[in-house]
C-alpha cells in the first residue's frame, strides 16, 4: 500500500508531462511551419571551435570586416542560438561573437573537472584568436554573471557591458540566491523525468511571447543533465566583493514582464552604479531580446554607438 502511495502519484506526473510535452511539441511544429522558427540568418556565420582541456568551446563569428567586436553571452541552459534575432542586425556594423558556453550547446566538458566559471578564460582565448584587443559583452541572465567576472579579471578588454536579466555579482545576493535554488529544485526534479518538459518549463519561464518561447526550447535542446555539475561554478563567481569597483560603461536592462524580484534586483543594481544606464523593456519577459528583439536591438545599438564616440 505504502509503495503504491509513492508510486501512483509519479505516475500521474509522468503521464501528465508526457502530455504537455507532445502539446507543446505540436506547437513547435506549427509554428515552423508558419516560418516564425527557427530564425533565418542571412549574413555568413563561420562555426569554429576553441580546443582546450580536452573539450572544444564553440563559438560562430560574423561581420568579419569589422574592427569594433560585440560578443555575446547567453542564459542558463540555452545556446549561442539564443542570439539568432541579434547576428543579422549587429553584423552589420560589427564584428559579433557568440559561443556556447561550458555545458551548453554543443560545447561538451566531458571528463574535464572545469566548470561554468572557467568561461571567462574561454572568453580571453577567444578574443586573442581572433585578435581583439577589447570588445563590448551583451548578455542575459547568466550570460550577465559571466560578463562581469570576465570584466573583474580583465578590465584592459572591456569596452562596455550590457546585462539583461542580471544583478550585481559582488554583492551579497541572499534574497537571490534562495529564490534560484527553490526554482533550480523544481527543474531538476523536472529533468530527471523528462528534459523535455524541463526545457518547455524553461522556455515558459524565460519568455512572454510565444515566439521567443519557441526560440529559448530550441536553443535549449543540447543542454543535457549531466550538464548541471557544471554550474557548480558559479560559486567562485557569485561573491561579496566590497571592494569591486565598475568602470566600464553599463547598460542594465530588465523585460517588464520579468518576476519581481528581477525587476527590483537591477533597480538596485542600477541605483548602486552611478555611472550606469537603465531600460525596461516593454511586453517583454526575462529573455527580452527573444520577446521584443527590435527594442531590445535598438536600445542596445544605441548605448554601444555613443559609448564607441565617447572613447
Amino acid at each position: 500500500m505504502l509503495l503504491l502511495v509513492i508510486v501512483l502519484p509519479i505516475i500521474v506526473l509522468a503521464i501528465s508531462i508526457s502530455f504537455e510535452n507532445s502539446k507543446f511539441e505540436e506547437w513547435i511544429v506549427e509554428m515552423k511551419s508558419e516560418e516564425l522558427i527557427p530564425v533565418k540568418i542571412t549574413t555568413p556565420v563561420e562555426h569554429k571551435i576553441y580546443e582546450t582541456n580536452g573539450y572544444g568551446i564553440h563559438y560562430y563569428v560574423s561581420g568579419q570586416e569589422h574592427e569594433e567586436a560585440i560578443i555575446f553571452l547567453h542564459p542558463a541552459f540555452s545556446d549561442h542560438q539564443a542570439f539568432d534575432l541579434q547576428v543579422d542586425y549587429f553584423s552589420k556594423s560589427y564584428k559579433v561573437i557568440s559561443l556556447d558556453m561550458i555545458g551548453h550547446g554543443k560545447s561538451k566538458a566531458g571528463k574535464s573537472k572545469d566548470k561554468i566559471d572557467a568561461s571567462a578564460d574561454h572568453i580571453k582565448e577567444i578574443m586573442e584568436l581572433e585578435g581583439i584587443e577589447s570588445a563590448h559583452l551583451v548578455a542575459v541572465s547568466m550570460g550577465t554573471l559571466i560578463a562581469q567576472y570576465f570584466a573583474l579579471q580583465h578590465p584592459d578588454m572591456i569596452k562596455s557591458v550590457t546585462a539583461l536579466g542580471g544583478y550585481n555579482i559582488n554583492e551579497s545576493n541572499k534574497e537571490v540566491e534562495k529564490a534560484q535554488r527553490n526554482s533550480n529544485l523544481s527543474l531538476m526534479a523536472r529533468a530527471i523525468l523528462s528534459m523535455k518538459s524541463f526545457r518547455q518549463k524553461t522556455a515558459k519561464m524565460t519568455c512572454e511571447s510565444e515566439r521567443g518561447q519557441a526560440l529559448f526550447y530550441l536553443s535549449s535542446g543540447d543542454y543535457e543533465r549531466k550538464s548541471f555539475m557544471v554550474m557548480q561554478g558559479f560559486q567562485n563567481i557569485i561573491k561579496d566583493r566590497p571592494q569591486a569597483e565598475i568602470s566600464y560603461p553599463l547598460l542594465i536592462m530588465v523585460g517588464e514582464k520579468d518576476i519581481d524580484l528581477a525587476l527590483k534586483m537591477s533597480n538596485d543594481w542600477h541605483k548602486a552604479v552611478a555611472i550606469s544606464q537603465f531600460e525596461v523593456i516593454k511586453s517583454a519577459g526575462h529573455c527580452a531580446n527573444m520577446d521584443q528583439p527590435k527594442e531590445f536591438n535598438f536600445i542596445v545599438a544605441d548605448f554601444i554607438s555613443q559609448e564607441t564616440i565617447n572613447n
